[in-house]
Formats: structure tokens, sequence, C-alpha cells
């Protein structure tokens, strides 16, 4: 009884409260955010050169996502990131090797995500017509949720609380919490038992 409940109450917040879309015309943001795309950009070569778990390693993470980062976690290097000042990381967070983070429409991550390697957090997609204009809405991944390896979150999605996303699956919808999806488009295959999880 407890999936279909949660399916009625994601599609009547889906279809009542609508995620407004932001537009950005990156022919004004290239004018406007130059230095701090410089910044930005410089921090995060840095950031993938630098000793990993060292002193300068943890304080490059910091300083490149603007100090938005929760005690105990860690993003490991080999990271593309766009537009770091936009990304909130809560605590006990990890972010394995090679994620992409894509982060014009904003991300945020909750206490305890884990995101495997090669991941992809995409919150921002062209107009098809004018390809200078981002389209950029928010995502947002809930406590405990666990990302599999290469997999794809698109613009305007929730990942809820503890729900498992597959391995290079491409999440396009909102993922119901304590659920597993997977496939492209990803699809619920599974709901966990919510009690088993740490209160």
């Amino acid at each position: 009884m407890k999936l279909p409940l949660i399916l009625l109450i994601l599609l009547i917040s889906t279809t009542y409260l609508k995620i407004e879309e932001i537009r950005i015309d990156m022919r004004e943001y290239v004018k406007t955010k130059n230095e701090e795309m410089k910044r930005d950009t410089q921090l995060l070569h840095k950031f993938n050169l630098a000793m990993p778990y060292t002193e300068e390693y943890i304080k490059l993470m910091n300083e490149l996502f603007y100090n938005n980062i929760g005690e105990g976690s860690i993003i490991n290097n080999q990271l593309t990131v766009v537009v770091p000042k936009s990304v909130k990381v809560g605590k006990r967070v990890t972010i394995m090797n090679g994620a992409l983070l894509m982060a014009a429409g904003t991300i945020t991550i909750e206490d305890d995500v884990m995101i495997a390697a090669h991941a992809k957090i995409i919150s921002n997609n062209h107009d098809p017509y004018d390809r200078q204009v981002l389209l950029c809405k928010p995502v947002v991944i809930k406590q405990g949720a666990w990302i599999g390896a290469g997999a794809t979150i698109l613009p305007g999605v929730t990942v809820g609380k503890y729900a498992i996303v597959g391995s290079d699956s491409v999440v396009s919808k909102d993922v119901p919490p304590f659920s597993v999806v997977v496939g492209s488009p990803a699809k619920v295959i599974k709901v966990l038992d919510e009690n088993k999880f740490p209160k």
C-alpha cells in the first residue's frame, strides 16, 4: 500500500508545484561572470592535480565549492564542475572520481549521500533554438540516497530519501523515497523497507 500512496503524493506535487525554469543567456553571463569563471576553472585544475586527502587537497576542495561542503564529506578529484558556487553538499557525503556536476540550475546534495564514479548531475540544458541560452532547473539528492556509477540525473529531478539509482541509469523524473530505479529512462523496480534504515 505504501508505493501507490507515495506515487499519488508525487503526482499531486508535480502537478501543482511546477519547478520554475530559469533561463541564462550565456552571452551576458560570460561578460558579467568572467572573473568568477576564471577563478573556478583555475581552482578546479589545481584540485584535480592535488594529492588526495592531503591538507592542500581538503583546502582546495572547500575553496572550490565556496565552503558549501558539510563536515565529513569528501569529493574525489578528476572532477568536472561548472558553477561550483551553486552546489551545496551536506554532511558525510562521498562523491567518487570522475563526477560531472553541471550546476547552473543549482545542485543540493543532502547528508549521507553516496555518489559513485562517473555519475553525472546536470541542472541545466540548452534551448534547442537559441543554444547560447541555458534552461535551468534545480536538482536535489535527498538524505541517504545512493547514485550508481555512471548514472545521469537530469534537470529538475529530486532523488528521494534513501533511494537508489542503478548504474548507468538516466533519471528524467523524480525518484520516490526508498525506491530503486534502473534503466533509461529510469523506472522503479523495487521499494525498500523504510523501517530498516537509521532513524
